[in-house]
């Protein structure tokens, strides 16, 4: 059950897109918005008049705070002001908070008032500026991606350098990029329970249905793109602290080319779309080049350790591929950075400047070195293959919350009859 509309194309300009979104650590894929809902019209007759109104009242907030900021709330420019993310980010990450919990008496026990309401949303990825579907389940969905994407903004707003009180060049706190660390798990925790505890809800014809925005697919590649960049950060604080080894600097290099090549299987063939869609995917090939550059750079030392020609001449491979790969990276960067809307990489800062300055340094000494003391038959022409290390960050547990205490007021004032009326109109 659930009826689907999609509007083809851009019509009425309802889908803005800013030519320029500025400085991006985090690329965050445009921010859905919702459409206004008339629920009186179609829970009127079934629910009470307060519980209609709060509805209503609950998202028209969402509506409107969403059109006004969602076309600009990925340019930073004006949201450099407060050190976590901005009030913007927090007051819509509440509105949205505190509608879910009655929005999700709708679906509560399979109730038939999850098909009476048809949410509208426009979409960013897809090709169809928006998809409209009688279906509650959508809405939920639609919730948790836009709760998602508000935290990937205010990740993206933590780890942009800002010029220090030293007046030296600009950085990342350590403390925002620990902030950013639980915001990222955050993203990932609501994009896992859409997958595992909501998509399962929709019939399979609107699963097929459902924008590219929401498809399984890049569901799963922002969870693992919100994983990755966590990792990326734990990265970048191993290379400052003076206690870890280069064993777990590169299990993490690892860990974190596993995490962007997952995410790139997951939206290699999707039909992204409308610039935003566009996008993404080559953000997603540049991190995952450039995780590669930083796993084979510390596998390469760690080979470079041996005594033997053997792990020598794969050292010297490693140090080369990670060469290239870093070389391949600014390629790739270069690429994103021009696909509309156009955007620019901000100061260097953590593992990439690091690796900058290393890479380039320590491969041209280590292959100098070894080329000297073994002859070239000893040399591997190609990059061994990379360790294989289990996964270790998980997405934080995001439970959909209890249906509000105004749904047991609902039924106490208007006992069966709502529900007696629907059963009524099956018969």
């Amino acid at each position: 059950m659930g009826c689907l509309v999609s509007t083809p194309k851009d019509t009425g300009g309802n889908r803005r897109r800013p030519s320029n979104i500025g400085e991006v650590s985090v690329y965050v894929p445009g921010l859905r918005i919702p459409k206004p809902v008339d629920f009186s019209q179609s829970l009127g007759d079934h629910l009470s008049k307060s519980l209609v109104e709060r509805l209503s009242a609950l998202r028209t907030r969402i509506v409107v705070m969403a059109g006004q900021e969602g076309p600009t709330i990925t340019r930073t420019r004006k949201r450099t002001a407060t050190q976590h993310g901005g009030s913007t980010l927090a007051d819509l990450q509440q509105a949205l908070e505190d509608y879910l919990p009655v929005l999700l008496g709708l679906v509560k026990d399979g109730s038939q008032l999850q098909h009476k309401v048809q949410f509208v949303w426009i979409n960013q990825e897809d090709e169809a500026e928006e998809t409209a579907m009688s279906n509650a389940w959508y809405e939920v969905l639609s919730i948790l991606h836009l709760m998602a994407m508000l935290s990937l903004s205010q990740a993206n707003l933590l780890l942009l350098p800002r010029t220090s009180a030293d007046g030296y060049q600009p950085k990342v706190s350590e403390e925002s990029r620990r902030a950013s660390i639980d915001v990222f798990l955050k993203a990932a925790g609501y994009l896992d329970c859409a997958v595992r505890h909501v998509l399962p809800h929709l019939p399979a014809e609107l699963r097929r249905n459902l924008p590219v925005d929401l498809a399984e697919g890049v569901i799963r590649a922002l969870c693992l793109q919100a994983l990755g960049q966590c990792n990326d950060i734990q990265l970048g604080m191993a290379i400052d602290s003076t206690k870890a080894t280069l064993a777990v600097k590169r299990r993490l290099a690892c860990e974190m080319v596993k995490y962007w090549q997952q995410a790139q299987d997951n939206i290699m063939n999707l039909p992204l779309a409308n610039g935003w869609g566009e996008k993404h995917r080559p953000y997603v090939k540049w991190k995952y080049v450039e995780a590669k550059a930083a796993a084979y750079y510390y596998h390469g030392l760690i080979l470079d350790e041996g005594n033997t020609e053997k792990s020598h001449g794969m050292a010297v491979a490693a140090l080369q591929a990670a060469d290239e790969y870093f070389k391949e990276s600014k390629r790739a960067c270069e690429l994103f950075n021009a696909s509309p809307p156009l955007s620019r990489n901000p100061p260097l800062w953590g593992t990439m400047k690091y690796l900058s300055e290393k890479i380039p340094k320590d491969t041209s000494s280590k292959v100098r070195i070894n080329r000297d003391l073994y002859s070239h038959e000893k040399i591997m022409e190609t990059a061994p293959t990379l360790p294989d290390f289990a996964l270790a960050l998980k997405p934080d547990e995001f439970v959909l919350p209890s249906v509000d205490a105004c749904w047991n007021e609902e039924h106490t004032n208007s006992g069966q009859s709502g529900f007696n009326q629907l059963r009524n109109e099956k018969r």
